[in-house]
């Protein structure tokens, strides 16, 4: 018998006129510039978040998990519209030793809380319009035949022994720690206490003969794979962190406990006296939900997109693909890795009280406008701060303001009082600026706008493939303010239907904005599904106009026909998004759970 000493495992826890003229140039001189309609990238994608530990109730931090992989499916879902093509599974983690002791201290049977915090999550995700299309729980029995198999691959194929493990052991955050890894702190008695220097939870020595994974014989291949391909772990930084994290020894893992301490969990096969760990059994999920161990998985699996908090990068990024390669598998496609939250910049905490409830936040600020929030101010990279004041500063200024207003002008009875898409004048706004004759009104802003908005769904479709749905965001916030510019500068509202000098212009100027509205209404949908199928109702754009392989902006600027002149508007869809601060009651510092 081997005797493993200690294993790494951290916690799971404005220019000028001429300027902006050569600007545009012809290379504009298409609807679709940059090519954005067709370019489908790989037909299939499936997306997965983190399965939720069901010790707590859930907070913003899984919803904004849930969120960036549900934003990033329904894009695809634009690009390539069969339901067939794209699949996204989220779910809950119900195994292991702190489901068993919180069940314990709440004086129920583990299957108990397991299902009273699983429907928490799938309430929230419920009310929250995340689009999945599974939900899987590791206590199904498909999931433990997938996890029993994925063992069995892995023995037969010489990668598990027996040993005795002997070292630190954190509960909380399930996972075993080397010693440089674990602090002293004292504890309510005022004795010094042993606990994880990243988490600060408590650890326990243990000592017990376990299953090892042959983790060690992985270091060089993982290192490979994550030089040969720099977009495997995205951004960055994490990237790079896990590089370093290679360059240090990589032990052998143990990947079972003993069962007479963990039974709750999925038995080792053959030997009833070992629980598979259960980081093992969560991420086999992955597996589980695409149909492994049948063949269909096959076609599923290279196309996987791991959505994870920072927190679970060294699980999901060194573990989980020697795992994969261990079973003969490829490391997933890719692992999109993001930040944490914090409350008005404290972390979140049940000891401070500052955990916000995200199912208070969908009901204050609206479920798209929360989303919306969530998005546009996360940042993967680093740590990002909500409180109250934000949220509806943002949500008033882009969505009710910006956004709202932009539709209100251009659909009043005042100013559009046919209802209609208004005729585009091609003398008054010609393709080409230096062709501009007595006719013409147009400005050089006004082609540096049509420049932005053609450009705005190639332009979103790389912040989602570089996993900067913020910058995505950013982009579409920075054209419907150029918009709203464009309105502003030309007044149509001071101009005169009955006039036949007015009439050309007006009707080109309430063309132009719809059609950046309906451009802004198809690139929003990933977002905010409701209030971007209000709007693009509202402009009467069907539900098979609103993929991005339908949207050809401002047609008739090309010299091509525009399906949309002279239709009638949708039927009128009231307030678009309403102003939150008319309610300062709504308004607190964190809404506590």
């Amino acid at each position: 018998m081997l005797r493993i000493s200690a294993f790494r495992l951290l916690g799971r826890t404005g220019a000028s006129r001429l300027s902006l003229l050569e600007d545009f140039s012809l290379r504009h001189c298409s609807s679709d510039p940059l090519g954005v309609r067709g370019d489908t990238r790989d037909a299939r994608a499936y997306f997965t978040t983190p399965i939720f530990y069901v010790n707590a109730a859930p907070h913003i931090g899984h919803l904004y998990s849930a969120l960036l992989a549900d934003a990033l499916c329904r894009h695809h879902r634009l690009r390539v519209p069969s339901a067939a093509a794209t699949r996204f599974s989220t779910g809950t983690d119900e195994h292991g030793l702190k489901i068993q002791q919180a069940a314990a201290a709440a004086g129920l049977a583990p299957s108990e809380l397991c299902d009273r915090i699983s429907a928490q999550f799938q309430q929230l995700f419920r009310e929250a319009d995340i689009s999945s299309t599974d939900f899987i729980r590791t206590t199904e029995a498909r999931h433990r035949m997938a996890v029993q198999h994925f063992w069995g691959v892995l023995k037969a194929r010489g990668l598990l022994y027996k040993g005795l493990y002997e070292g630190w052991y954190c509960a909380s955050d399930e996972c075993f720690l080397p010693e440089a890894k674990v602090t002293r702190q004292r504890g309510p008695s005022g004795d010094l206490c042993p606990v994880s220097l990243e988490s600060g939870h408590p650890v326990s020595w243990t000592k017990e003969e376990n299953y090892i994974f042959r983790l060690s014989q992985f270091r060089e291949p993982l290192q490979r794979w994550l030089r040969g391909d720099p977009q495997a772990i995205t951004p960055e930084p994490f990237h790079h962190a896990v590089l370093q994290w290679l360059e240090e020894e990589l032990p052998d893992l143990s990947v079972s406990r003993r069962s007479s301490h963990l039974h709750w969990g999925i038995p080792v096969p053959g030997d009833d006296s070992q629980t598979i760990y259960v980081w093992l059994d969560a991420l086999v999920n992955y597996l589980t939900v695409i149909g492994y161990p049948n063949a269909e998985f096959k076609s599923w699996w290279p196309t996987t997109s791991h959505i994870i908090g920072k927190d679970i990068l060294k699980f999901h990024a060194i573990y989980w693909p020697a795992l994969l390669l261990g079973a003969g598998m490829s490391p997933p496609h890719r692992i999109c890795v993001h930040s944490h939250w914090t409350v008005c910049g404290q972390k979140m905490s049940k000891s401070l009280g500052n955990v916000v409830d995200p199912r208070t936040c969908l009901d204050r600020y609206t479920v798209d406008g929360f989303r919306y929030f969530l998005l546009r101010q996360g940042v993967p990279n680093w740590d990002c701060d909500y409180y109250g004041e934000k949220v509806v500063k943002l949500l008033d200024s882009e969505l009710a303001f910006a956004l709202g207003g932009l539709l209100n002008r251009c659909t009043a009875n005042r100013i559009n009082p046919s209802g209609t898409y208004p005729a585009f004048c091609t003398t008054c706004f010609p393709s080409e600026p230096g062709l501009v004759g007595p006719s013409g009104r147009a400005q050089a802003e006004d082609y540096a706008l049509v420049s932005a908005v053609a450009t705005l769904p190639k332009q979103v479709a790389d912040h989602y493939d570089n996993f900067q749905i913020y910058k995505a965001l950013e982009a579409v916030s920075s054209c419907v303010r150029q918009t709203n510019g464009f309105v502003q500068r030309h007044a149509p509202w001071k101009l005169n239907w009955e006039s036949p000098v007015d009439a050309p212009w007006l009707g080109t100027v309430l063309h132009v904005a719809l059609e950046c509205l309906r451009v802004f209404g198809t690139l929003l949908q990933p977002v905010t599904p409701s209030l971007a199928d209000k709007l693009l109702s509202r402009l009467g754009v069907s539900a098979t106009e609103r993929s991005l392989g339908e949207l050809h902006f401002l047609p008739r600027f090309y010299g091509h026909p525009c399906p949309f002149e002279g239709r009638r508007l949708g039927p009128e869809t009231g307030v678009l998004f309403p102003r939150l601060d008319r309610s300062r009651a709504w308004l607190v510092k964190a809404h506590k759970t």
